[in-house]
């Protein structure tokens, strides 16, 4: 495929989205398949990324992992293999040319089935980032437009679309990205387990944390373990659980409109002025204000506050 044929596949891409996509998120048809549109640059976003494949068809972000930045446009793909704590930006946008993104959650049990017809690789150990962005290709793209072209057909839904995902996934088993995603799929992988510890502290956010257990859970030594969890996720694991909490405190302040005192208790602070200053500092005010003004953000569009690509 040529260069210009690449570009006759992106802007059918980006038709494709704007037609079915008329509102900031779109949950398709097509099983775990989301379209997000955008017409207005935004300011950094924490939200909880999980495993996923991103394509932008129109405009630029940028997500910042802990110390991290990664940018992505048309020209690459974002991939995201563990949850992940992250602040995203919409640098590019507007009403006559929105933000556009194609968004795929990942499927390990599809990518593990793939990959035993592969050929047998060993992981070598090495620490594996958990989010990564690559120049997109030809045969990666491809595959992304017919499988959106289902939207228009279907009656052809459910049996091609499995057969298009298992084609994009073997291209990103393939691809610049491969080496982090055959880790997905090997239970025994350095990133499968650190993937256990971080579920762990999802799941127990408001628990204190010893960082001795959290090795044992990956089955790793405690150097082995920092080593390779800050490779993963570009933070330390109590930075981790922090923003864990935090992100938990504030989704919390917006469903349940408790007072802050009660809220950080919950999450697992101890201190009330701990959590409003740790808190002021993640997300640029104090609980309460900020909760008012998420509300109403909420008001204008709901969806946006569950933007994650």
């Amino acid at each position: 495929m040529s260069y210009r044929a690449i570009m006759e596949a992106m802007n059918e891409l980006r038709a494709l989205i704007e037609r079915h996509c008329v509102s900031t998120r779109f949950e398709t048809a097509i099983p775990r398949v989301t379209l997000l549109r955008s017409c207005t640059q935004t300011g950094p976003a924490r939200v909880l990324y999980e495993p996923l494949f991103c394509v932008v068809a129109q405009g630029r972000k940028q997500v910042m992992v802990g110390d991290k930045m990664l940018i992505y446009d048309t020209a690459k793909y974002l991939v995201v293999s563990v949850d992940l704590p992250a602040s995203g930006s919409i640098l590019d946008a507007s009403a006559t040319e929105p933000y556009l993104a194609f968004s795929m959650r990942l499927d390990r049990g599809a990518l593990a089935s793939l990959l035993l017809e592969l050929a047998s690789i060993e992981d070598d150990g090495a620490p594996s980032a958990g989010m990564a962005v690559s120049p997109i290709d030809a045969e990666l793209l491809d595959p992304v437009v017919r499988l959106l072209r289902l939207l228009d057909r279907p009656r052809d839904l459910a049996i091609l679309s499995p057969l298009i995902e298992r084609e994009i996934l073997y291209r990103l088993l393939t691809g610049a990205q491969g080496r982090m995603l055959r880790q997905i799929a090997l239970s025994d992988s350095r990133l499968s387990c650190i993937s256990r510890a971080i579920d762990w502290i999802k799941h127990n956010y408001s628990e204190t944390m010893r960082v001795e257990a959290l090795a044992e859970i990956a089955g790793m030594s405690g150097s082995s373990f920092h080593r390779h969890f800050k490779a993963v996720t570009s933070m330390s694991p109590l930075q981790f659980q922090k923003q864990i909490r935090l992100q938990e405190a504030r989704r919390l302040l917006l469903v349940q409109r408790a007072d802050a005192g009660s809220i950080g208790f919950a999450v697992g602070y101890e201190s009330q002025s701990q959590f409003s200053r740790e808190y002021s500092r993640l997300f640029g005010e104090p609980p309460a204000r900020d909760a008012a003004r998420l509300r109403d953000l909420s008001a204008l569009d709901p969806q946006r506050l569950s933007q994650p690509v």
